[in-house]
């Protein structure tokens, strides 16, 4: 479910290649305050053909889809960095990726990206980057 208002967010769903050992994990890890946590969000999850994932939100998804991944904490004194260096990153490869505010299964708010639109795009069923 995508959420637009509340308290501030301070954690992000990761999904994808910003999961630890994956390509992207770099341009997180200096920001992340735990080790992470697994959990899911209400979406559904795609293999975009160029190495990454695509994921939709809420209405965009198929009903009952889930996408599996964690959530990690972010630093409270590097939170705005991350968001910046996240939000460049993530819109520099095709996609057109934007961050968005989720509740994740455990109840927590956290920012997460969704594709925008562009690619053709092929479902991952297990709803799960590393397993599919």
């Amino acid at each position: 479910m995508i959420v637009m208002t509340g308290d501030p967010v301070h954690t992000l769903f990761a999904y994808g290649t910003l999961q630890p050992g994956d390509a992207r994990w770099h341009y997180l890890e200096p920001f992340v305050a735990d080790e992470g946590t697994p959990d899911s969000v209400d979406g559904q999850l795609f293999d975009t053909g160029c190495g990454y994932p695509a994921a939709v939100f809420d209405h965009r998804a198929e009903p009952g889809r889930t996408i599996e991944g964690r959530r990690f904490a972010l630093r409270p004194d590097r939170i705005d960095e991350a968001l910046v260096v996240l939000d460049t990153e993530e819109s520099s490869v095709a996609g057109r990726y934007r961050r968005v505010r989720v509740s994740t299964h455990a109840g927590l708010a956290a920012w997460a990206y969704e594709y925008g639109g562009g690619l053709t795009l092929t479902p991952i069923e297990s709803g799960s980057w590393s397993d599919r």
